[in-house]
């Protein structure tokens, strides 16, 4: 049972955490224990990565809301008149990356 464990824990890249192994032995070896394959992992020191939280900004009204200067006219007649920007956040291996893009509304760039 501890070589199999191991060699589905290796063919996954270690995704697998004791629940997902349990299932996958049942299918070659029958009813099997899922704390049996927890006790298992433990002494092989076999540990499941676990997904990352999907990142979710929205905290609902906080911080000051700037004035609507816009009033929804994005017609520009001339260059640099409108300019509109937003802020993304990247989630990198170094930290957190910020973009803000500055767009004119007269051509678009």
């Amino acid at each position: 049972i501890r070589q199999k464990v191991i060699e589905i824990y290796q063919d996954n890249d270690g995704n697998y955490g004791y629940r997902r192994i349990t299932l996958k032995l049942r299918d070659f070896l029958g009813a099997i224990n899922h704390k049996r394959i927890q006790r298992i992992m433990q002494q092989l020191d076999l540990k499941g990565k676990c997904k990352q939280r999907k990142y979710r900004s929205y905290q609902g009204e906080v911080g000051k809301i700037a004035e609507n200067v816009l009033q929804r006219d994005f017609h520009a007649t001339a260059p640099n008149e409108k300019l509109v920007t937003d802020i993304t956040e990247f989630k990198c291996a170094e930290g957190k990356l910020y973009l803000s893009p500055i767009k004119d509304l007269f051509n678009s760039e």
